[in-house]
């Protein structure tokens, strides 16, 4: 039997793995800095002008927190696809031999891409501050623990999608979907009213989305809006948490024990 101190470090010595991964990718990561940055300024510009000034008075500081959300979900979710790699080539049956537990393992990668979030999300929240000004001590507070649920949350479910099957063609449709339903559907690049109209009975998809829950967080926190209901989007993303964990680590184990 394993102790908690035991676990949790065994669980950090896998983490520690995938980060040094994380930044192997060198030229993938500046790809998709160059990506977040382009959606704020090509974004930022085009719609500045666009969008009803009633509903969304400055475009850039509108768009600002989004790619916060976005710069936490993309490189989250990268863990995904190593895990499923590695399952298609088997790399698993080296995972299992290991002198560490299973669900050490299992919690090692889901922390694994919690890291790479609140590393690769850095930058962009000094570039937040930047534009939108510095939060307050409670609302950094806000930040961190939004920022820590929507990094657990998006890197489970890339495990668990990346479990559900070794089909790899299969599997990269699933993500496919996965990917567009929350980076696009979701009030990141439109108001909740142009989306209500656009969407219509699917509107609830973008309102109950965790990417949704954590911008309007973002927003509040960095004072572009001034009210938000703190219970349903925290309580939320906490509920979206539990979720995505308990589907990763029952999928992953499965595929583990097989």
């Amino acid at each position: 039997m394993v102790g908690l101190r035991e676990f949790v470090l065994q669980s950090f010595i896998v983490s520690q793995r995938d980060l040094k991964r994380f930044f192997m990718n060198i030229y993938w990561l500046a790809g998709q800095v160059a990506m977040n940055i382009a959606d704020l300024v090509i974004f930022g510009l085009i719609f500045r002008g666009i969008v009803n000034p009633v509903l969304i008075p400055d475009y850039i500081k509108f768009i600002t927190p989004g790619i916060l959300c976005l710069s936490i979900f993309i490189s989250s979710f990268t863990i995904g696809r190593e895990v499923g790699v590695e399952l298609r080539r088997e790399v698993t049956h080296y995972l299992v031999s290991l002198p560490i537990t299973r669900g050490a393992l299992v919690a090692g990668r889901i922390l694994g891409g919690v890291l790479r979030g609140f590393v690769y999300q850095f930058g962009f929240i000094i570039l937040a501050v930047l534009i939108m000004g510095l939060p307050t001590l409670d609302k950094w507070l806000l930040i961190l623990a939004t920022s820590l649920l929507l990094a657990t949350t998006m890197s489970s479910i890339s495990i668990t999608v990346s479990t559900l099957t070794r089909d790899f063609n299969l599997q990269a449709a699933i993500r496919s979907l996965v990917y567009f339903l929350f980076f696009f559907v979701s009030n990141v690049f439109y108001p909740e009213k142009a989306i209500a109209v656009r969407l219509g009975p699917a509107a609830p998809l973008a309102y109950y989305s965790p990417v949704s829950m954590a911008v309007n967080i973002y927003r509040y926190s960095f004072g572009y809006i001034q009210q938000v209901d703190l219970l349903f989007n925290l309580g939320g993303l906490v509920v979206w948490c539990i979720f995505g964990l308990l589907l990763a680590y029952k999928l992953y184990i499965r595929n583990l024990t097989r």
